[in-house]
């Protein structure tokens, strides 16, 4: 796993009608980043569509702060993605 992003965790999912994939931060602020895949990308996953973000209340105000840790939760996905290999399901 990449050295640069210690504080996120990746967690996927299959379900019976599509794969869900979650990027959490498990340092403060704390959020959980949930992503569908992206059918356009080259393995099916990509940088995953957001679909849903999970923040705190305190989370209002810094909005520039907390962009650049959305944004790092996603390259995170990216990097964290195995091998590039495609959701199993489709």
């Amino acid at each position: 796993m990449p050295e640069q992003f210690p504080h996120f965790v990746r967690i996927d999912r299959d379900g019976w009608r599509a794969a869900a994939h979650y990027v959490v931060h498990t340092r403060d602020p704390r959020f959980t980043l949930e992503l569908s895949p992206d059918p356009e990308a080259p393995d099916r996953i990509g940088q995953g569509i957001i679909k849903r973000i999970h923040v705190p209340n305190s989370w209002a105000g810094d909005y520039g702060r907390y962009g650049r840790l959305l944004q790092a939760a996603q390259e995170f996905f990216v990097q964290s993605n195995p091998s590039g290999q495609p959701s199993s399901r489709r």
